[in-house]
């Protein structure tokens, strides 16, 4: 029993926000939301992501983990469906902001409360609920445009499924095995929250040098991750959600390949994989584009998993064999803010201004210029971490 409570836990806490996150961009393009405006409204879980550290450490010091969840999936709640009750860019950032800062500690607290209660070894058959529950949001969509025959994907729809996922969340939430705060009446540390102590590690070079290009490859990650949907949008795609999500449904296989493939091919040539996979989507994109080819658009989608499980999953491999004992879990709190935030916040910034560049209000959008350009900004990263990541004997 326990077990599948923890199930549902995962498939809802991940449908959540795939429901109103993937068709974000598409939405933000309908409301003619300025270039930086959409950027920074894109950055909502990126900025999160920023201070979620310190709302989760806080937060486990207090109260169980399974009540904490439920609070913040009630403030997530209410302000998506705040979100979906206005056109005012302003005040849908405000709002994204705060269900950010609720709704991103959760991805470590469904965790530690699932490994808590399960043996290690059955945590990822319990965690691939998350996925299934990412891919399964799409069913909105085919609902409101199939049976309801009404628009979703660019409209403030999916902030209203992702408000009632979120309430329904916390009810299951109450129910959940009780997890006392494993940290209470410990220090704060601020250096704690952010992983800051993993700064020492910076002198060993290879270690910098991966920091340096987890950093820099979220610059056209960006553009996939955050802005695809305006892509599919433009392309008059009708089930967007349900298109985007192909790609999560295959990440599933690809992490399991992770391990075998690591014993076969080595952790660092493994990374190299996945920047590889990164050039072949942004290639497929450019090389459909210019021949005309709708379908190779799929190759981008489909390798997603692959990019995401080999270069930064396997990167979270990476940093904990790297690290030493007490700082591991710090060192995995530092690559996810690296990434997921300050990288991800660089990026959907820069990938905004590129976006813009190439749109006219007369010739619409130069797709083609800017895949060219986030494949060369893939090759450059390819090369530059063969170049400077190098192999290590204890790793």
């Amino acid at each position: 029993m326990a077990r599948f409570k923890l199930s549902l836990m995962m498939l809802l806490q991940y449908m959540m926000y795939a429901v109103w996150w993937v068709p974000l961009a598409a939405y933000l393009t309908n409301l003619e939301i300025g270039a930086t405006q959409k950027a920074l409204i894109l950055s909502s879980m990126a900025i999160g992501c920023l201070l979620s550290p310190v709302v989760g450490m806080l937060a486990d010091r207090l109260f169980a983990a399974q009540k904490v969840l439920a609070g913040l999936n009630l403030i997530n709640g209410i302000m998506l469906f705040m979100a979906g009750t206005t056109n005012n860019p302003d005040l849908l950032f405000i709002f994204l902001i705060i269900a950010m800062l609720g709704y991103m500690p959760s991805w470590g607290l469904t965790s530690s409360i699932a490994m808590t209660h399960l043996p290690s070894e059955q945590f990822p058959k319990v965690r691939v609920f998350g996925s299934i529950g990412w891919v399964t949001s799409g069913i909105f969509s085919v609902v409101f445009i199939k049976i309801l025959d009404i628009d979703f994907d660019g409209t403030n729809l999916p902030f209203y499924c992702g408000a009632g996922v979120s309430i329904f969340a916390t009810v299951v939430n109450m129910f959940l095995p009780n997890t006392p705060p494993a940290a209470k009446g410990q220090k704060f540390s601020m250096i704690d929250a952010f992983g800051l102590g993993t700064l020492q590690l910076i002198k060993d070079r290879n270690f910098a040098f991966f920091i340096l290009f987890s950093f820099l490859s979220m610059i056209p990650f960006a553009m996939y991750y955050s802005y695809f949907s305006e892509f599919l949008l433009n392309m008059n795609t009708k089930y967007i959600s349900v298109t985007m999500n192909w790609g999560v449904l295959a990440e599933m296989g690809f992490l399991l390949l992770i391990p075998p493939a690591i014993k076969r091919f080595g952790l660092r040539n493994v990374m190299i994989l996945g920047l590889v996979a990164l050039l072949i989507r942004y290639l497929s994109f450019y090389v459909g584009g210019v021949f005309n080819q709708n379908w190779m658009v799929f190759i981008g989608i489909l390798i997603h998993g692959l990019i995401f499980g080999f270069f930064y999953v396997g990167g979270q491999i990476y940093i904990e064999k790297k690290s030493p004992a007490p700082l591991k879990s710090q060192a995995q709190g530092f690559i996810f803010l690296v990434t997921f935030g300050v990288g991800l916040l660089v990026g959907n910034l820069l990938c905004g201004k590129l976006i813009q560049f190439f749109k006219s209000d007369t010739a619409g959008y130069n797709w083609n210029s800017i895949w060219g350009i986030t494949t060369l900004a893939s090759i450059l990263l390819l090369v530059l971490f063969v170049l400077f990541f190098r192999k290590e004997k204890e790793i």
